[in-house]
C-alpha cells in the first residue's frame, strides 16, 4: 500500500513525513524538480507482539505502508506542464492521498499567502487536484471525439458511453464534486481503462497545528471534521514538528511527553490508523513457529483472497481455512487448548475475512 503525501508549500509535509516514518529528511529543502522522499514503516499491531509472545516464532513480520513525500505543488500543478506534469503521473500511482495542510504560526517560516488560513489552502489543493483531472478528462473526450469520426456507427457504442461517463465527472468537477463522491460503479470504472483520477482517491486532511495547540488538538479535530469528513475523506489533527521530535527519544520517554501533552496516540499510529479505515482494509494473521505475521486485506475479502495474499497457489489450490479469532486464542493460551474448547473452526470458499481472524490455509499442491 502506497501513500501520496502532498501539500503547498511551507505546510511542514516533509516534517510530517518524518513524523509518521521515523525519517530523516531535509524540511524545507524542496524545489519543483526535487525528488520524492519515500519511506516504509510497518503497521503498528499489538495481536502480532502477542502472537510472537504465544509462537517464540523465527521471524516476526508486520504489515507495512509506503509512504512517499511529493514535493509541494507549485503554480502549474493543475496545469499537468512541466515538471507538474511528471509530479501528477507519480502521486496518480499511489493509493490514497495525504494532504498536509498548514495550522501552525511561525515567523522563521513565512506562509506563501502571507496569511496562516487552513480553510483557504484545503480549498486551493481540491482545485488544484480537480485540475488535474479536468486536464485528463478533456484529453480524453478530444481522443474520444477524434476516433469516433473514423470509425463505423455500430461501433460507437462504447467510446459514447465512456464519453458520456467523462462528461458527467466533468461536470461534477466543475461544480466542485471530487470524483469519490460521484457515485463511480464498477461498471464505469471499466469504461474508463484504469485511469487514475486524483480526486477519486481517499484522501486525509492532515492539520499540521503547532505544539502551543496541542491542549486544543481534540477540539480543533472535531471542527475539522465537522466541516470537512465525508466518505473517501477524513481529517486528522496533529504537530507534525512535536511528533518528528519525539522519534528521537525512547517508546517510554516518547509515551510520556505525549501524555503530558494530552495526546493519547502518536502521529503515526493516528495516519496509519485512519489510511486503513479510508481504503476499507483489515488485517488478518498467521501464526507458528517459523513465523508470525499480519497481511492487509480488503474488507469483505473472501478465505481464497486472502489466501491469494499470502500466495497465489494457496488461492489456485484453496481447500478450506481453520480459523480462529484473535481474543479466543489468547483466552485459551495456545492452539491445542482453542481445539479442545471448539473455538478453532473450518471455514470453506464463501467465508468473509474478518479484522483479526487467525489463518491456517488448507490447499492442494
Amino acid at each position: 500500500m502506497q501513500l501520496g503525501i502532498i501539500g503547498l508549500a511551507r505546510a511542514g509535509k516533509t516534517t510530517v513525513f518524518n513524523a509518521v516514518t521515523r525519517g530523516s529528511a531535509q524540511v524545507g529543502a524542496y524545489s519543483s524538480s526535487a525528488q520524492p522522499n519515500v519511506g516504509v514503516v510497518n503497521v503498528p499491531d499489538e495481536r502480532v507482539d502477542r502472537l510472537a509472545e504465544i509462537y517464540k516464532p523465527k521471524k516476526t513480520t508486520y504489515a507495512t505502508i509506503q509512504y512517499v513525500d511529493f514535493p509541494a505543488a507549485g503554480e502549474s500543478f493543475g496545469k499537468g506542464e512541466g515538471p507538474a506534469g511528471k509530479l501528477i503521473q507519480d502521486i496518480a500511482r499511489t493509493d490514497a492521498l495525504i494532504h498536509v495542510v498548514r495550522g501552525f504560526e511561525d515567523e522563521t517560516v513565512p506562509h506563501p499567502e502571507v496569511t496562516v488560513d487552513p480553510h483557504r489552502d484545503i480549498v486551493t489543493m481540491d482545485l488544484e487536484l480537480a485540475f488535474a483531472d479536468l486536464a485528463i478528462i478533456e484529453r480524453r473526450i478530444q481522443r474520444i471525439d477524434s476516433e469516433m469520426r473514423s470509425i463505423k456507427a455500430g461501433e460507437r457504442d462504447l467510446l459514447q458511453r465512456t464519453r458520456d461517463l467523462l462528461v458527467r465527472l466533468k461536470a461534477g468537477l466543475e461544480d466542485d464534486v471530487p470524483i469519490r463522491a460521484q457515485g463511480v460503479s464498477a461498471e464505469d470504472e471499466k469504461l474508463l481503462e484504469g485511469t487514475q483520477f486524483l480526486t477519486a482517491k481517499p484522501l486525509l486532511l492532515v492539520i499540521n497545528i503547532g505544539e502551543a495547540d496541542l491542549a486544543r488538538r481534540a477540539g480543533i479535530e472535531a471542527e475539522y471534521q465537522a466541516r470537512y469528513q465525508a466518505p473517501g475523506r477524513d481529517v486528522a489533527v496533529f504537530s507534525g514538528k512535536f511528533e518528528m521530535d519525539l522519534n528521537e527519544l525512547s517508546e517510554e520517554d516518547a509515551a510520556e511527553f505525549r501524555a503530558s501533552a494530552g495526546v493519547t496516540e502518536s502521529g503515526m499510529a493516528s495516519a496509519i490508523r485512519m489510511s486503513y479505515g479510508l481504503l476499507g482494509l483489515i488485517s488478518f494473521l498467521t501464526a507458528g513457529h517459523d513465523e508470525c505475521r499480519a497481511w492487509t486485506v480488503e474488507r469483505g475479502a473472501s478465505a481464497p483472497e486472502a489466501a491469494g495474499k499470502i500466495h497465489s497457489d494457496l488461492r489456485r489450490g484453496f481447500i478450506r481455512a481453520e480459523v480462529i479469532k484473535f481474543e479466543d486464542l489468547v483466552a485459551a493460551g495456545s492452539e491445542a487448548e482453542a481445539r479442545k474448547k471448539g473455538v478453532l473452526r473450518t471455514e470453506g470458499k464463501q467465508y468473509i475475512v474478518h479484522d483479526g481472524d487467525i489463518l491456517n490455509i488448507l490447499f492442494n499442491v
